[in-house]
């Protein structure tokens, strides 16, 4: 392996060229213009998840006008976009942007190391070929989601390898994959679940959904009616601000209404279910969840495609466990088989933080389960450094946005008052909880590798747009939490922790 010894020196350095990264390049480039910034992306495409994800009908489970930019106006009038759809809005955007020199492509960063003394990060990073070379690097942003993009979750199901059919993980789905008049067999209740479902059944010969308990399922129109009216009378920028607080509204309201009043968010949405299935199905055993609104995310399809399905006899949908695969299909708990030419495990995500890449601060190897949560972006005792992550409540980009901003605004701060270092310092001792408030399978799985967070803010995320357009976007940076090129206390920790 050939490792290029010379570090180029960049003031800001961007990992991955998902919507959150795209979106702090523009940031940069559009509000720190005088700082020199690359994007890091280890695949051979812009887009992340949308790029990565190709399984039939992927779609946002968001509305598109608060899930797209606030800077690039979502100009289609339907509801949910299209994983193609938001592909195309992404290079539209790089492209108008002049964005794409910026991006180094097929190329993963695995060790990041920050050293006081300089103030600065050495990120190595390794080509397509093997080849490493370093990147200096005042500040460091990733921006590589919370999974891992190598491989998607399977639990470990008796025979699964005895299965002489087809298996098409959503994650990794098979090019030019044939399922005309095929029987499907869908494992999951989830967003992608409920996506493959209608969009496989209209050519398949019968699609099975397979869930071991239900999910909250919404349906929403397609089309937006008060977009079809304002964007024919007004320019496209106040329609877009027009569409974005409609949304935010809408979500937040949705939100507080589902957790003050659980059941009767409950009710409201069985029967929904109840009417959209007409008697096709049971919504008492199918769509009837064990947890409360919002203790893990809502499924959104539109239009009820998923309903229309199961009331044309397309679909079909069995709540139940597996207990072993066969050659032929499934063997359930209750002794029901189900025969499959083509298996989809829908079962979830490998959580990963960071990308997967080793981090080091002053020699000191740093965990993710070992550090505090501050505002949603920072960690306790990790200088120069910000992840972004966006709403598990509301759409993504909203709190990636108010991250642009900060990052933005801390580096203006940081300039004008000569500063070199930043961190957010925590004491030892205080009280720390699970990073996430969800129940979700995924979560569940990587409570133990995932940061904490306070129990008060900053050190607790408030999970509330509109909270945190106050608490981070109007607030002071100088809040008596954050360290400016005071490294004592840093040394201080990491010897504690050593």
């Amino acid at each position: 392996m050939t490792t290029h010894n010379t570090p180029q020196l960049l003031d800001v350095l961007i990992i991955g060229a998902g919507l959150s990264g795209l979106g702090m390049a523009y940031m940069l480039k559009t509000h720190r213009p005088q700082d020199s910034f690359a994007v890091i992306e280890s695949r051979e495409n812009i887009g992340g998840t949308w790029d990565l994800f190709r399984y039939p009908g992927i779609r946002s489970d968001s509305d598109m006008y608060t899930f797209a930019y606030s800077f690039k106006p979502w100009k289609d009038k339907e509801y949910v976009g299209t994983g193609e759809r938001i592909r195309n809005y992404l290079h539209e955007m790089i492209d108008e942007e002049a964005l794409e020199q910026h991006i180094r492509f097929q190329q993963r960063v695995v060790k990041s190391c920050w050293n006081s003394e300089t103030a600065r990060w050495s990120v190595t990073i390794t080509e397509k070929d093997g080849c490493e070379y370093l990147i200096e690097t005042r500040f460091l942003v990733t921006c590589t989601g919370y999974y891992n993009y190598e491989k998607g979750y399977v639990p470990e199901f008796e025979g699964y390898d005895d299965f002489k059919g087809t298996i098409a993980h959503p994650q990794h789905w098979p090019e030019n994959l044939d399922y005309k008049d095929k029987e499907v067999l869908v494992i999951g209740s989830g967003a992608t679940a409920v996506t493959v479902v209608p969009s496989m059944a209209d050519e398949a010969k019968h699609v099975t959904m397979l869930q071991r308990s239900p999910t909250y399922v919404v349906s929403v129109p397609s089309k937006d009616w008060l977009y079809s009216v304002v964007s024919k009378l007004l320019p496209s920028g106040i329609t877009n601000k027009i569409m974005r607080a409609k949304y935010i509204v809408l979500q937040q309201l949705i939100y507080i209404i589902s957790r003050g009043f659980p059941n009767a968010v409950r009710k409201m949405i069985k029967n929904q279910n109840k009417k959209a299935l007409a008697g096709s199905a049971d919504a008492d055993v199918h769509f009837n969840p064990r947890y409360k609104p919002w203790d893990q995310r809502m499924c959104v399809v539109p239009n009820e495609d998923l309903f229309a399905s199961i009331r044309d006899g397309q679909s079909s949908i069995v709540t139940d466990e597996i207990e072993k695969f066969t050659a032929k299909g499934v063997k359930l708990k209750s002794g029901k088989e189900i025969n499959a030419d083509i298996v989809v495990p829908a079962t979830g995500l490998d959580v990963q933080f960071w990308g997967g890449m080793d981090i080091e601060v002053d020699g000191q190897k740093v965990e993710a389960k070992n550090l505090t949560n501050y505002k949603g972006m920072m960690f306790s005792q990790m200088p120069n450094f910000v992840t972004i992550f966006g709403y598990t409540n509301a759409p993504w980009t909203l709190k990636a946005e108010l991250t642009y901003d900060y990052v933005c605004r801390l580096l203006d701060h940081m300039q004008n008052n000569g500063n070199q270092i930043v961190y957010p310092f925590l004491d030892k001792g205080n009280e720390q909880e699970d990073l996430l408030d969800l129940q979700s399978g995924y979560v569940k799985r990587a409570l133990a590798i995932l940061p904490k967070q306070g129990a008060s803010f900053p050190w607790r995320n408030k999970d509330l747009y509109f909270k945190d357009i106050l608490a981070i976007k109007h607030s002071k940076l100088n809040d008596e939490v954050l360290r400016f090129d005071d490294a004592e206390p840093l040394e201080r920790f990491h010897q504690q922790a050593g």
